[in-house]
């Protein structure tokens, strides 16, 4: 435990004492030294003896000067206790929260107040448990989302294998074919789940990117992506100009068209329409996947480019996924110099992203 005076509270209150005592004794000896031979040579003018002179000055200089010595003391020791804590209340208060939030608490806050230092460090504080609050947040969303992604497919696994060992269901194609959907199902999350933690995409080689034909790309990606939009009953417009170029890494591009239609193909009801256009400009071309539907409600459209969030929380692995697609498009476009966006309102929904030309 630290002795204490080491702490800046007390070292505050000894540096205050300090500077006061030396500044009180400069002007004692000043006056002292130098006022008793003034007040004499004055007195001597009038008729008055030296040693008369300096028993004049003792009784009525000297007591004053030692009075306001002591009392310049105890104002100095009472000034600096009132400035020591009301500069560590508040470090006692960033040490208590910071204590608590490493207990877990991460609803801990600190009132923003005292100088200025002071109230920049507790502003900070507040700041980074705001964020580690919302991290927290962001991985129990995972814990209970991968687990409902896991759960249902291992749940028809184990179901299936039951039923053909107990000759329930029999072995046949149909079976086999069940069995591996749901095979297909964890893989595909295996896979986004490995993407997002190697973080791979934040490192694309300069070298992989070159310049393409964006334009391509996009039909080559809805063409791929047609069959499933189209088993959805789902009506599928390509909306491309002559000539659209951009530069980027081939294969990033069609994964990020992939999970953007994969997206489409997810939320948009049947019987609704998928249009996709791109558009060349100046500085970056810009491709939108739109789809019909309900909408994005206006409090989840800012964040479901992040890691795990899903606009409703109660949807099953058939009408909504684990939260992953978007945010890997969202790095994906970023590594490669562009951005991404959403923009939604009732019966519309357009997911865009861009790439430099």
């Amino acid at each position: 435990m630290r002795p204490p005076w080491r702490g800046i509270g007390a070292q505050v209150a000894i540096l205050v004492l300090a500077t006061t005592a030396v500044s009180l004794a400069i002007v004692a000896v000043g006056v002292i030294a130098v006022g008793r031979d003034t007040f004499a040579a004055l007195m001597a003018e009038h008729g008055v003896s030296t040693t008369a002179a300096n028993d004049m000055f003792d009784r009525s200089v000297s007591l004053v000067i030692v009075a306001a010595l002591v009392l310049a003391g105890v104002a100095a020791v009472v000034l600096s206790v009132l400035v020591a804590r009301r500069l560590t209340a508040p470090l006692r208060e960033v040490s208590a929260a910071a204590q608590r939030l490493a207990d877990g608490d991460y609803t801990a806050r600190v009132d923003v107040g005292g100088p200025a230092e002071v109230a920049s460090l507790a502003a900070s504080f507040n700041q980074m448990a705001g964020q580690l609050e919302a991290q927290e947040q962001v991985r129990r969303d995972f814990v209970a989302n991968a687990s409902h992604e896991l759960r249902t497919p291992l749940t028809n696994l184990q179901g299936y294998l039951e039923a053909m060992r107990d000759g329930v269901v029999q072995p046949d194609e149909a079976a086999f074919e069940s069995l591996l959907e749901e095979v297909e199902r964890l893989m595909r999350l295996s896979r986004s789940l490995d993407t997002l933690a190697t973080g791979d995409v934040d490192r694309l080689p300069p070298s992989d990117q070159a310049e393409l034909d964006l334009g391509a790309a996009v039909r080559t990606a809805v063409d791929l992506a047609r069959p499933g939009l189209e088993r959805a009953g789902l009506q599928v417009a390509l909306e491309l100009p002559p000539d659209v170029r951009a530069r980027g890494e081939p294969d990033a591009v069609a994964q990020v068209m992939g999970n953007l239609l994969q997206n489409a193909t997810r939320y948009t009801p049947s019987g609704g329409a998928v249009v996709v256009r791109a558009e060349p400009g100046p500085a970056f071309a810009r491709v939108t996947v739109s789809n019909s539907g309900g909408g994005i409600p206006a409090v989840d459209l800012p964040h479901v480019f992040e890691r795990f969030y899903r606009v409703d929380k109660s949807r099953d692995r058939a009408s909504g996924g684990a939260g992953i697609g978007l945010a890997i498009v969202r790095r994906l476009v970023e590594a490669n110099g562009g951005r991404v966006g959403a923009e939604s309102e009732p019966g519309i929904t357009h997911f865009w992203f861009t790439l430099p030309v």
